[in-house]
C-alpha cells in the first residue's frame, strides 16, 4: 500500500549547461510542490502504512531546508559560490545541479536514510520511500524511483558532500539532524499507547 505527502517550498538557483539560455544563466525561483510517496507491505498499529504526524519532524526539516534557499552545484564558479554564501543566509551546496531531477533524487536519498535509521515503534513495518515527485511549475514535474538514486550516471549522491547554512540548521528541529544522518545516528519515533475501543 502506499501513501503520499505534499510538501512545498520556494526556492533560488541557476541551472547549469540546460538549454534554456534565462535557466543557465540567471538566478531564477520556483514554487515547488513535493510529493513524497511512502510505501509498505503491512499497516501499523494505527493501521496506517506511516503515521503522516511522524512527517512534521526529521524528514519536513531536511525538505523545508530547500525553503527560501539558493541552492547551487558544489561544482559551480567559485565566486558565485562565495556570493551566494555571501548574501544568503539561507543556502545549500549540493553534489549535483539544482534541477527538477536532481531535486527529486537529493529528497528521495534523503528521506529514504531516514528512515532507515528511524527506530520505529508503533508497529511500522518495512516502510521505504517509493518515489518522489517534484512539481517545478504547473505543468512540469520530475520523478524519481530507487534506481535512479543508485544510479552514478545521474550524479553520484553522497551524505557528506552537502553542505548547509547556519542557519538552515539552525532553523530545524534538531540542529543535529544532518550530523545524525551522516554518522548513522537512530531517530526514535516517540511511542503511542495502545487503546482498545471499549463496547457499549
Amino acid at each position: 500500500m502506499r501513501i503520499r505527502k505534499l510538501f512545498k517550498f520556494e526556492n533560488a538557483h541557476v541551472v547549469r549547461n540546460c538549454s534554456s539560455e534565462r535557466c543557465k544563466h540567471s538566478i531564477h525561483g520556483h514554487s515547488y510542490q513535493i510529493e513524497l510517496i511512502l510505501e509498505a507491505t503491512r499497516l501499523d498499529h494505527g493501521q496506517m502504512v506511516y503515521d503522516f504526524g511522524l512527517l512534521k519532524s526529521s524528514i519536513k526539516d531536511i525538505i523545508d531546508s530547500f525553503d527560501h534557499a539558493i541552492c547551487f552545484w558544489n561544482k559551480d564558479d567559485s565566486e558565485y559560490i562565495a556570493a551566494c554564501k555571501k548574501f544568503s543566509a539561507r543556502w545549500i551546496s549540493l553534489p549535483v545541479s539544482p534541477s527538477a531531477e536532481q531535486f527529486s533524487r537529493v529528497i528521495f536519498f534523503w528521506a529514504q536514510k531516514i528512515l532507515k535509521q528511524t527506530q520505529m515503534q508503533n508497529g511500522e513495518a518495512d516502510v521505504s520511500v517509493y518515489s518522489v515527485i517534484a512539481h517545478e511549475t504547473a505543468t512540469g514535474y520530475a520523478q524519481c524511483f530507487a534506481h535512479d538514486v543508485d544510479n552514478d550516471q545521474m550524479g553520484k549522491l553522497v551524505l557528506e558532500e552537502f553542505e548547509f547554512s547556519e542557519q538552515v540548521c539552525a532553523e530545524w528541529q534538531d540542529p543535529e539532524l544532518y550530523a545524525k544522518l551522516i554518522c548513522g545516528e537512530r531517530f526514535v519515533n516517540p511511542v503511542v499507547t495502545m487503546q482498545v475501543p471499549s463496547h457499549v
